[in-house]
């Protein structure tokens, strides 16, 4: 979209059709924000084998799948998960790339990895940021809403 100097819109208002040299492009927020958008989608499944309620381990895995939507390239550069158990004691970890790796997705590509953690009780929630520097070198943030973490037939 490009919008006419004052001049032009004057001149249009009053139907010469005449239009400005110095047409300038508009850049719009939406436009903008579309440039650098990573989706990152969260699906979390209880790990019975591993977990030991006696014992309040509670053990999960989540798999991420992250795909660009946005129109530049970007790479995952470090992630920050924010782990909370069913008594409001929270974790934090922080770490480079996932699993050990730093993927760099063009726009359309997508990139899947699965984790886990452990909390002390059968309920909690994660939430996630993901820091991502785009091709031409800026950075953005790629967030998973909070999902949650439940053992079957817990919660409704």
């Amino acid at each position: 979209m490009q919008l006419p100097c004052a001049r032009c819109r004057a001149c249009l208002a009053r139907r010469f059709g005449v239009q400005c040299p110095t047409l300038q492009p508009i850049k719009t927020a939406m436009a903008e924000s579309k440039k650098y958008q990573i989706e990152a989608r969260a699906v979390p499944q209880f790990i019975a084998d591993q977990s030991d309620p006696a014992n309040e381990r509670y053990v999960f895995a989540y798999t991420i799948r992250f795909e660009n939507v946005g129109t530049v390239p970007a790479q995952l550069i470090s992630r920050h998960w924010v782990i909370t158990d069913g008594k409001a004691r929270v974790q934090e970890v922080r770490g480079l790339g996932v699993v050990g790796q730093q993927p760099l997705l063009k726009p359309g590509e997508t990139f899947e990895y699965t984790s886990g953690c452990q909390i002390d009780t059968p309920v909690g929630t994660m939430r996630g940021s993901f820091q991502m520097t785009a091709e031409d070198g800026t950075q953005f943030e790629a967030v998973t809403g909070e999902f949650t973490l439940s053992i079957p037939r817990v919660l409704h």
